[in-house]
């Protein structure tokens, strides 16, 4: 859904971190997390599953991974119109 983010935090070395955003952007899209052999993907995927926008880190390197959901309410572009007959 529009508006779905994800933060990740990460060690840049040297004590410093650094932050990433993945946004959904449009309507209709959502950001997917997943984890497994020692990396992290976060993915913008479509209505259909295909991915727009992927990061990956190294699940030894983030200190931090935030989900953001989109608010409850769909933003007005995301409103599909239904057709009823009469």
């Amino acid at each position: 859904m529009k508006g779905d983010r994800v933060e990740i935090v990460i060690d840049a070395g040297s004590g410093t971190t650094r932050t990433y955003d993945v946004t959904a952007t449009r309507a209709g899209r959502r950001v997917e997390v997943a984890h497994g052999r020692g990396v992290i993907e976060v993915s913008e995927v479509t209505r259909g599953g295909t991915a727009v926008r992927t990061a990956r880190f190294l699940s030894n390197r983030v200190l931090a991974l935030v989900e953001h959901p989109a608010a409850d309410t769909p933003a007005a572009d995301e409103i599909t119109p239904t057709l009823r007959s009469a």
